[in-house]
């Protein structure tokens, strides 16, 4: 009688030691001080970072959804594991969250040495670029619950935080303002309906040249990852938002007491190529809720905060004005576009906009406006309720 073997059931061991293998300098690559021991154990170890008063870990955990079949289909692997790290650690920084490491999960229906290498690289390469460490992770080949090129992915980072820094809504007041971090694009988010749009509705390509590159590299570039920015602005930082599924409209309003209502203005938002182009068949309500419109990361800040990284230009005068005068100003002229004078660059250069608000709960649209999105030239926040 002949004998069965695990390969012979679709798990390749030694295509899983190779694998190892071939990650090895990739992990590497991101070792930071705090990391103890490598590659191999039952476990990644970390040294708890030295300089906190009342530390308090941070934990978050996500994937990359949809967006993985588009890099299955296409070919292209080497670019969502950076997406993979960019969701954790930018949910981490939102509460005030140093990364520190992070842990993926690779499952698949039958390993592809190459295939994985590529993704992890990409792992290490947004590790690199949120400064921590890829100290551990798990690769499963289950045979029968993938199809053989499937895979998916999970991501796990931790960070460190002063406890004093954990209730960042309480540090919002009436009249601060707001400032925005472009996106790169779709990030990770609303890829069922993008993939809806452009290749069901409008029988779009891969290949398909859309400004001045194939469509598909639009739709995979790589998730920015704010850490670096975030560590540069902290100590002017007082609540921040990543702005992922659920767009500004939902996103913005978890990190706001209650009582208060952000009104933006809405031409300071710079909607990129990519949403133009699906506008043409979804609902404006509709975009703003399921992308990120352009704004991947925002933050409010007390508008008599000097930072040594920005300096907004906008007309003072206007944000002295009391409600009622605002009222009859904004009909009268529009207030000019809010902009940023960098003192000095912030590597990688990003161009930051500054979005005015005003007053803050559960919605940002205007609720005299019936939920549509509309400038509203505004200049800061009041406290008054509004309920929905």
């Amino acid at each position: 009688m002949s004998q069965i073997s695990y390969k012979d059931a679709g798990v390749d061991i030694d295509a899983g030691n190779s694998f190892v293998e071939n990650i090895k300098p990739l992990v590497k690559s991101t070792r930071i001080p705090g990391v103890l021991g490598g590659i191999g154990s039952f476990a990644g170890a970390f040294e708890m970072p030295a300089g906190y008063k009342e530390p308090v870990l941070l934990a978050a955990t996500d994937g990359v959804g949809t967006k993985l079949k588009l890099a299955i289909d296409s070919g292209k692997h080497d670019t969502v594991g950076i997406d993979l790290v960019a969701m954790c650690v930018n949910d981490l920084i939102c509460n005030f969250g140093t990364p520190t490491f992070f842990l993926d999960y690779y499952a698949t229906g039958k390993l592809d040495v190459d295939v994985a290498t590529a993704v992890v690289g990409g792992i290490a390469e947004g590790c690199r670029q949120a400064e921590c460490a890829l100290i551990g992770g798990e690769t499963a080949e289950m045979p029968g619950m993938y199809s053989s090129d499937d895979y998916d992915l999970a991501g796990f980072a931790v960070g460190v935080a002063e406890k004093s820094e954990l209730d960042t809504p309480s540090n919002v007041r009436a009249g601060d303002k707001l400032i925005a971090l472009p996106s790169s694009g779709l990030h990770s988010n609303g890829f069922s309906l993008a993939r809806k749009v452009l290749f069901e509705k409008m029988g779009m390509n891969f290949d398909d040249e859309f400004n001045g590159a194939p469509l598909i590299d639009a739709l995979l570039a790589p998730t920015r990852i704010y850490v670096k920015t975030f560590k540069q602005l902290k100590p002017k930082l007082q609540a921040m938002a990543h702005i992922t599924g659920g767009g500004l409209v939902e996103n913005l309003p978890r990190v706001l007491p209650e009582g208060l209502r952000a009104t933006i203005q809405g031409d300071a938002v710079r909607i990129l190529p990519i949403f133009e182009l699906m506008s043409e068949h979804v609902a404006r309500d509709e975009m703003f809720r399921a992308f990120n419109m352009g704004v991947g990361w925002s933050s409010s800040y007390a508008p008599t905060t000097s930072t040594p990284y920005w300096t907004p230009r906008t007309a003072t005068s206007s944000v002295r004005l009391s409600r009622e005068r605002k009222r009859r100003a904004s009909s009268k002229r529009r207030p000019r576009s809010p902009a940023l004078l960098h003192r000095r660059p912030i590597r990688p250069p990003y161009f930051i906009t500054v979005l005015l608000f005003l007053q803050i709960p559960k919605r940002l649209f205007n609720p005299d406006a019936q939920h549509t999105w509309k400038p509203l030239h505004c200049t800061c926040i009041h406290g008054t309720r509004h309920r929905n």
